[in-house]
């Protein structure tokens, strides 16, 4: 009665349509950001706080601190970051705990 190609089609048709029905309940893809003008860049918020012995510098992104530089009068200046972006900064985790992990940097170029 019915070939075997045309019982193909009406069954390749009916689960097209199957798949047709299944977008209407995905999610709507997230909003896209407007991009950035030509030349125009994300830049950090820097807070300068001038001590007698050191100069600090507070580096926030969308308010969120996530770097301090300080520079002693006497020496080179050292960093303090928030590597896992939770809003804290990285802190030792033996029996000087509480204490901030200086960074320095040892070549730059």
């Amino acid at each position: 009665m019915f070939n075997k190609s045309a019982i193909v089609c009406v069954v390749a048709l009916l689960m097209s349509v199957n798949v047709w029905a299944g977008d209407a309940y995905l999610e709507k893809p997230p909003v896209i950001p407007a991009p950035l003008a030509d030349g125009e860049t994300i830049e950090p918020e820097v807070n300068i706080i001038q001590k007698e012995d050191r100069m600090i510098e507070e580096y926030r992104l969308n308010g969120q601190l996530y770097m301090i530089k300080v520079t002693p009068t006497v020496g080179h200046p050292y960093y303090f970051m928030d590597t896992d972006g939770d809003g804290s900064l990285e802190t030792t985790q033996h029996d000087l705990d509480g204490m901030l992990v200086p960074n320095w940097i040892l070549l730059e170029w």
